[in-house]
């Protein structure tokens, strides 16, 4: 598997026959430094976590752009399905859909889900993080925007993630410190990768913070160059 990162939470996963977009914010995320072209090129599926824009981003363009199949929420599906979207794949925490050689499982976040609309609210569904499972691959959990809780060791033990994508920005997330707690506490890891930071000015503006407090731990932290893949 190739992981890319495209700054702030937006990755991509190329697999097998696959090329898996999460949360592919790219339009107005001030750390994208890649050709969208090149970065949304083969793309077969996008996966959301929840429905705030630094994350939906640019999530119709490329779904028209590509056909690639959108899997995530019911409320974010219907919602963006309202907006002209054609091929999406509905679900919800607790649940996992089957791609056609990955699997997608909802778990939750502590966080929120909404879009914005003339000054008001709109409700998008629950936060959630996301488990990517293919045969012969090792299984991703990008947790989304979130804050540590305990439930994450139930998540753990039952999906055994070795590849962790975890936000340590601050403000809207865990900071550094508490998503290396949550990291060394009820994770065994094989590779985790930092995201939410270096973005924006009100979030941390680096990793640093997190690659210290994960010192002398046996999981690897990988802190990319934006727009390289990187093999896990």
């Amino acid at each position: 598997m190739q992981i890319t990162w495209y700054g702030h939470s937006a990755f991509r996963l190329d697999f097998g026959k696959h090329a898996v977009l999460i949360d592919p914010f790219f339009t107005g995320n001030p750390a994208f430094e890649s050709d969208k072209a090149e970065a949304i090129k083969g793309v077969t599926h996008i996966v959301l976590t929840h429905g705030h824009s630094d994350h939906v981003g640019d999530t119709l363009d490329i779904a028209a752009s590509t056909g690639a199949t959108v899997v995530t929420t019911f409320d974010l599906c219907m919602w963006l399905a309202g907006k002209g979207l054609k091929k999406f794949d509905p679900m919800n925490m607790g649940g996992t859909t089957d791609q056609g050689g990955f699997t997608v499982t909802m778990v939750r976040a502590d966080h929120s889900s909404s879009d914005i609309v003339d000054g008001t609210p709109i409700y998008l569904g629950n936060p959630c993080g996301v488990i990517i499972k293919a045969k012969g691959e090792p299984t991703v959990y990008h947790l989304g925007d979130t804050d540590i809780f305990s439930d994450m060791g139930l998540i753990a033990e039952l999906h055994e993630p070795k590849i962790g994508i975890v936000p340590i920005g601050d403000r809207f997330t865990m900071d550094a410190k508490t998503a290396a707690f949550a990291t060394k506490r009820f994770f065994k890891f094989d590779t985790v990768i930092p995201c939410h930071y270096g973005s924006f000015p009100i979030i941390a503006k680096n990793a640093d913070g997190f690659v210290e407090a994960m010192k002398g731990h046996a999981t690897k932290v990988l802190v990319p160059q934006k727009g390289k893949a990187t093999s896990v």
